[in-house]
């Protein structure tokens, strides 16, 4: 992270390297964030007391930390990657189903082109979208907003991810992985390549800075993306592996 001013009250830094190890996926409610070194409560990933609370300071205290995260749950992509090559554009799928009026056709380009960091960050914006999030006036998605998700929507974003992959991205593709770790989210991340070994320690990928996400479909393990926030806990994880869209394979018809 960077930090962009100190208050008097310093937070120390030995706690915010641990925030950005334990913590790899913050949200969008937390980019560009003014918070005092008052607020920060401790951040579990896995967890679902993880939290992030700001606490109001009086004016004279108004100079604050600022954690800057690239990880955002809408608006620019926290990354980019390099375009693999131009493609016909008769290769790109058009008929595309949706009962939200949402235009896949970007997500499709942008996965048929390589540019999946790109199409991961579209992917948490569109479910912001189709959960009825946004229409709250929230840029993040709750587990209680799974529910709401067409499945129509999530079976068009699951076949794109799955065409373009070659079948190793996908929710789908994360269910399985997460059914072999017995829903333990520590054997999950492992799995799907969302740790790593820092010296002796094994911690999860940061998102913090410069993303240590993989976002190459040759050589990202499967299941790595699209990637969801645990910022919050796992709830929202485990709602998207268990939504009903997955309870049969119909979600695999092409339309």
């Amino acid at each position: 992270s960077k930090i962009k001013s100190i208050i008097n009250d310093r937070l120390p830094i030995a706690f915010v390297k641990l925030i950005q190890k334990i913590c790899p996926l913050p949200s969008q409610k937390f980019r560009n964030m003014k918070i005092s070194s008052f607020s920060f409560a401790l951040l579990v990933c896995g967890s679902t007391v993880a939290a992030f609370t700001s606490i109001s300071m009086p004016q004279r205290q108004a100079r604050s930390v600022v954690l800057q995260s690239t990880m955002a749950e809408s608006g620019a992509p926290p990354a980019t990657s390099d375009p693999s090559g131009s493609i016909p554009e008769s290769d790109i799928p058009t008929k595309l189903p949706t009962e939200c009026g949402m235009d896949y056709i970007p997500l499709a380009t942008m996965l048929a082109t390589g540019q999946l960091a790109e199409a991961d960050q579209f992917t948490r914006d569109a479910l912001i979208k189709i959960s009825g999030a946004k229409g709250k006036g929230r840029e993040f998605v709750y587990f209680t907003d799974v529910k709401n998700i067409p499945s129509t929507d999530l079976a068009t974003i699951e076949r794109l991810w799955q065409q373009f992959s070659g079948g190793k991205f996908g929710y789908s593709v994360q269910k399985k992985k997460w059914r072999q770790s017995k829903e333990n989210f520590e054997l999950f991340c492992r799995k799907i390549g969302w740790t790593t070994q820092d010296g002796d320690v094994e911690r999860k990928l940061r998102w913090f800075g410069a993303s240590e996400f993989i976002y190459d479909v040759k050589k990202a393990p499967e299941g790595h993306l699209p990637l969801t926030s645990a910022l919050r806990g796992t709830s929202l994880l485990k709602k998207l592996l268990t939504h009903p869209v997955w309870d049969n394979d119909d979600w695999k018809v092409e339309p």
